[in-house]
């Protein structure tokens, strides 16, 4: 009887099913009404400057019409899955972009989840589908799918539109097909995961990013009062929040805190472990500049995270098997070896008026006891005036002045020119300071050949390595072990021993050497980031980057997909 009865029901829910579908074949819009509708619609909007969906901006204007176009205009989302898995996969996947640093709500969350849910009414009650309703949803759809795999792939912000001197990475990927492939094989979170930043480093910084949400969901740390001085041996009752705070960042274990008002050895430890992970000095001790890091609010800490999410995003995908890193924020240069560093040392960077570029070239070779041609702009605002209030200035510095800049100008006695008729737009002299221990670029340059015509070198200012900031060059970057890199850089050419390398310095010859495999050099710019062992670190903003980023990344997306992709690269 039991089993009769199953099979009954079996038969039962089968026979319904057939009989709904049957019904809801019979109320959706015959075969090509959605095809046609969706092909008047862009033919119609592409005339116009913008592209409009249910009163939301389109920013795929550009490549809509001609994704579309190459498809004879068939819908991609609704031709075959009446269900709309796919389409709440792309759901998810917007959802989860949050993980990102990315904000669902540019990806027109708030009409797709309503459509999809007025289909399902209309199809529950076996009424009418409307058809524009489908067409919205297809067009949604797609241009949400297109703009988040472009974010993921290169950025939200292109950072050409906010930062002067930043080079753009641009990547090459077929959005389009990537978008027929992920419905074929009905991958599209994997198709999405795989455009975003593939490095190590990305996805450790999204996993702290999950920790400190939920450290500022949970109210925060601790604000310490001001004008606290601490160090090992204080007793003061309101070093409880100071333990609470360090534990709340991970820099503290609570359970080998066993005196919650005695500033111990252990308590120390996690200070200077703090110091550490913000680039202060390691003093073990609550001064005004670690009590002013320490008191940064948990919100900010999210924010800059994200942040530097974006940054990543800015970056090739590919770094190379060996490459230089240089974090201008962190003023550190570390070479890194198939994902181990191997190498690492300070550097100096520029000035907040002069500031590094971020880019990435090859190292290409390097000179040893260079000459220094003096940037125009750098003897025009530095120089000049110098050489006004005191005429042997350019002497005393041991620069050689040329009529001008082209080969073989001659050389002329700086006396001779009256210095206070030049100016910006007269000059046309080239300085050129000779080869020695007292060259600003020291014994040693290093060149990958780029825009902007910045370089590594030695220096002979050797006391500025001491300083924790170190933002004092003229935009290219001083290292603090010049034989060391080059040493590494020339080690696969035997004539090129560190014995040898310092021989040369000695003699004063100038020499250029090739790096036979040139290596990649990478100067970014990150404030926050995760390190080899998996520690978070921050650093303060030198060049005031992170507040025209953090406005970009709230602005609504733009007309079209300006981020460092360009419509040739998105569909080809």
């Amino acid at each position: 009887m039991g089993k009769k009865y199953i099979k009954t029901l079996i038969l039962c829910l089968f026979i319904n099913s057939w009989f709904i579908a049957t019904a809801m074949g019979a109320i959706e819009p015959k075969a090509g009404e959605v095809q046609e509708r969706l092909r008047v619609r862009i033919e119609t909007e592409r005339q116009a400057e913008t592209f409009t969906c249910r009163d939301e901006l389109l920013c795929g204007i550009a490549i809509l019409p001609q994704f579309y176009k190459r498809r004879d205009f068939n819908p991609v989302w609704i031709q075959t899955d009446k269900s709309f898995i796919m389409a709440h996969s792309l759901m998810q996947a917007i959802h989860s972009a949050r993980q990102e640093g990315l904000r669902p709500m540019d990806y027109h969350t708030s009409n797709l989840e309503w459509l999809l849910k007025e289909i399902r009414r209309q199809r529950a009650r076996n009424e009418a589908v409307d058809p524009e309703l489908l067409v919205d949803l297809e067009l949604l759809l797609t241009d949400a799918f297109l703009l988040l795999g472009s974010h993921l792939l290169a950025g939200r912000v292109n950072p050409e539109t906010i930062h002067t001197k930043w080079q753009v990475f641009n990547p090459e990927a077929d959005l389009g097909n990537i978008l027929l492939t992920a419905i074929d094989t009905k991958q599209i979170e994997g198709a999405l995961a795989s455009l975003g930043p593939p490095h190590p480093g990305y996805h450790a910084l999204k996993k702290t990013l999950r920790h400190y949400r939920k450290i500022e969901s949970s109210g925060g740390w601790p604000t310490l009062p001001g004008g606290l001085h601490w160090q090992r041996g204080a007793h003061d009752a309101r070093l409880s929040l100071l333990r609470r705070r360090l534990a709340l960042s991970g820099d503290l274990n609570p359970s080998r805190s066993r005196y919650a008002y005695f500033f111990d050895g252990t308590l120390e430890a996690a200070v200077r472990r703090f110091q550490y992970r913000h680039g202060l000095k390691q003093n073990g001790k609550i001064d005004d500049r670690t009590l002013q890091t320490l008191n940064v609010p948990a919100a900010r800490r999210v924010r800059q995270i994200e942040l530097n999410l974006e940054r990543w995003r800015w970056i090739p995908h590919e770094l190379g098997r060996r490459y230089i890193l240089v974090n201008i924020a962190d003023f550190k240069l570390s070479v890194i070896e198939s994902g181990k560093t191997v190498l690492v040392m300070r550097v100096v960077v520029g000035r907040n008026y002069r500031r590094t570029p971020v880019l990435s070239e090859k190292m290409k070779y390097l000179v040893i006891n260079p000459s220094w041609n003096i940037p125009v702009k750098i003897a025009v605002e530095d120089f000049l005036p110098k050489i006004r209030r005191k005429p042997d200035y350019l002497q005393h510095r041991q620069i050689k002045v040329y009529k001008n800049w082209r080969h073989g100008a001659p050389e002329i006695d700086p006396q001779t020119v009256d210095w206070s008729q030049v100016q910006k737009d007269n000059f046309y002299f080239k300085f050129q300071k000779q080869p020695g221990p007292y060259n600003d670029l020291g014994r040693i340059k290093f060149m990958f050949p780029n825009k902007y015509a910045i370089y590594l070198h030695d220096t002979p200012t050797r006391k500025l390595f001491r300083q924790s900031a170190r933002g004092f060059s003229s935009g290219c970057i001083r290292v603090e072990k010049p034989i060391e890199l080059a040493q590494y850089l020339l080690q696969d050419n035997s004539q090129w021993t560190r014995a040898q390398i310092l021989k040369t310095i000695d003699n004063g010859e100038t020499k250029s050497v090739r790096v036979r495999h040139q290596i990649p050099v990478h100067l970014l710019y990150w404030t926050a980031w995760v390190d080899s062992q998996g520690t978070l670190h921050f650093r303060d903003d030198i060049y005031g980057r992170d507040a025209p980023l953090d406005r970009a990344l709230k602005e609504k997306p733009l007309r079209v997909l300006k981020t460092a992709l360009n419509e040739r690269q998105i569909l080809r």
